[in-house]
């Protein structure tokens, strides 16, 4: 048991529950031979007399009646608990599982998600987690419940008569070695179609997530060959591991069965030869047809447990990766230095020994060419991901020594692509400070210049925003990004290309925004329009992950650089039109 928790990432409360669910499963199949026992205890009292010429005690009918029906309230109120605690109690531990994995991922470090598939995530926290749910509901507490009462019943039989207890259970181990045989095929199939799941689903995904373009360029016909291969890929080993798991759950089963006729054949015997009576032999036989539900159930549920592996793979994999790490809480002040920092991508260097110190409430501007590394230095700075060399301090102390969500606290984003979230427009500003009173929201709102588009929708603040703001203009959402950011009162702003791709109208109205939200701040910020950093109180020129130029407007104006350089191209292309 103790193995299934660790297999199936089952917290201390799922494990109890877990033996709980086996505790109740057991105690509904024992009461389910009650009324068995009873039936064959009333069958025994007519035929008896039959068989041997005597009258049938009535009064011993009537009592075995009222045991039935006692027996049949037992395998009800049994039943409901075994409900509560196998399916109750499964969805609870799926849930919580689900919830735990939610608070792993937002622990782990950027890097992780480069590796991984948003599709292959949500797998991992809706359909493994569903199986994982089915397994602690319907297979796993009735597998042991039923290996329980089998051994049970067996032993009561071998009481009975052994010979033909024997012959009933000669054939389980042979049913059992089939399955067993079968599991490396079984399993590798199981893989085959995780793995087509996944594919299918990435296609699916890519396809909704360029609607956009599908409808624009009227893409249709071989395009999505990819997408009708993983389908049809998917379909075929759906197909495949339904009729691999049929044909050995048949043979199995048709060699369990087999017991049967052993059974009557032997009993048979015995009876002519005078070494058992027909009334006995007959509630053998039917006690017999009882025997075989749960032995086939197992059978069954092996196939699901062959597949454990194959469906919890993936959430091993995401729980044992190790979050980011921390202990320190405070931080003294926001003075911040990188020190020779080197970062890679997949072993090839974007960020290159760079070195510099930004001083509590100053205001320093990234600046260079595209894919020179300016977002990613920010995101190297809030701790998204470690550096492979060097080191970044905040407040002299290393980041990576710092605790993640303590670092968190004292910054606010505001990146080009904003981020939102189906729900309401003042929850979406609240993410900022969940403690903030409505007031505090309504009055951050104001400072962002959101009041009055917010005021302007169906149900103002309480209007939902739809799937990523989608409702929303750019410049909308924009400055509900930095309303957000303006309630987390954080004492550094990390601002990545903020007003790139505004219209002119949301340009003015976002730069009004993000003024107030960086007075009196550490302000570290990324623009590609040189002309909104020339007030920085210093600028630093990145260049293929270098940091080749740094200096005020002024000063890097007069080098004659790759910053004069940029700054003339983009004057010069104020200039063009059609």
């Amino acid at each position: 048991m103790r193995k299934l928790q660790k297999v199936l990432f089952l917290s201390e409360k799922g494990y109890k529950d877990l033996k709980k669910a086996v505790f109740a499963c057991t105690l509904t199949n024992l009461a389910m031979l009650l009324p068995f026992c009873v039936t064959v205890m009333i069958f025994s009292e007519i035929l008896t007399p039959v068989a041997n010429g005597g009258s049938v005690q009535w009064n011993h009918i009537w009592l075995l009646w009222g045991a039935g029906i006692l027996s049949a309230i037992l395998v009800f109120l049994a039943a409901k608990n075994d409900y509560r605690k196998t399916y109750i109690a499964s969805y609870q531990e799926s849930n919580a599982t689900r919830l735990r994995i939610a608070d792993h991922l937002r622990k782990l470090p950027m890097s992780f998600f480069n590796t991984k598939d948003l599709s292959e995530l949500t797998t991992s926290m809706m359909a493994d987690c569903s199986s994982m749910e089915s397994l602690l509901s319907s297979t796993i507490p009735p597998l042991i419940a039923n290996g329980i009462t089998v051994t049970i019943t067996c032993i009561l039989l071998a009481f009975f008569d052994w010979r033909l207890a024997l012959c009933v259970f000669c054939t389980v181990p042979i049913a059992f070695l089939i399955i067993w045989l079968s599991r490396k095929r079984q399993i590798r199939l199981f893989e085959k179609q995780v793995d087509a799941k996944l594919k299918a689903s990435d296609q699916v995904q890519e396809y909704l997530e360029g609607m956009k373009i599908i409808k624009s360029c009227g893409l249709r016909g071989s395009r999505f060959k990819t997408l009708d291969h993983a389908l049809l890929a998917m379909k075929k080993i759906a197909v495949k591991v339904e009729m691999a798991v049929g044909v050995f759950m048949s043979g199995a089963s048709m060699v369990l069965q087999a017991g049967i006729g052993i059974t009557i054949f032997v009993g048979a015997i015995l009876l002519t030869r005078g070494q058992i009576e027909l009334i006995p032999l007959l509630m053998f036989l039917l006690m017999v047809t009882r025997i075989y539900g749960p032995i086939l159930s197992i059978l069954a549920n092996l196939s699901s447990l062959l597949n454990l592996n194959v469906v919890t793979n993936r959430m091993r994999t995401l729980l044992t990766t190790p979050a980011m790490a921390g202990e320190e809480k405070i931080v003294d002040n926001c003075d911040i230095e990188l020190s020779h920092v080197t970062f890679a991508y997949n072993q090839e260097d974007v960020i290159k020994d760079i070195s510099c110190k930004i001083p509590q409430g100053s205001i320093i501007a990234f600046v260079g060419p595209s894919g020179s590394g300016k977002s990613t230095v920010i995101k190297l700075i809030a701790h998204f991901w470690d550096v492979q060399k060097g080191k970044i301090t905040v407040g002299g102390k290393d980041i990576k020594t710092i605790e993640p969500e303590s670092l968190m606290s004292y910054m606010s984003f505001v990146f080009q692509d904003v981020s939102l979230f189906n729900d309401t427009v003042i929850n979406n500003i609240r993410i900022g400070n969940p403690n903030a009173s409505d007031e505090q929201v309504i009055a951050a709102a104001k400072a962002a210049y959101c009041d009055e588009f917010i005021r302007e929708m169906p149900d103002g603040y309480q209007t939902l925003l739809g799937e990523n703001g989608s409702t929303l203009s750019g410049g909308e959402r924009q400055r509900i990004s930095i309303a957000r950011a303006l309630l987390k009162n954080a004492s550094v702003i990390l601002l990545d290309e903020a007003t790139a791709s505004l219209d002119p109208e949301n340009e003015v109205l976002v730069q009004k925004a993000i003024a107030k939200l960086v007075e009196g701040k550490t302000v570290i910020m990324i623009a590609h329009r040189l002309r909104t950093v020339a007030d920085a109180d210093q600028i630093l020129v990145l260049e293929e992950g270098k940091l080749v130029e740094r200096g005020t407007h002024k000063e890097l104006m007069k080098k004659k650089g790759l910053y004069q350089r940029l700054y003339h191209i983009q004057q010069e292309s104020l200039r063009w039109g059609v």
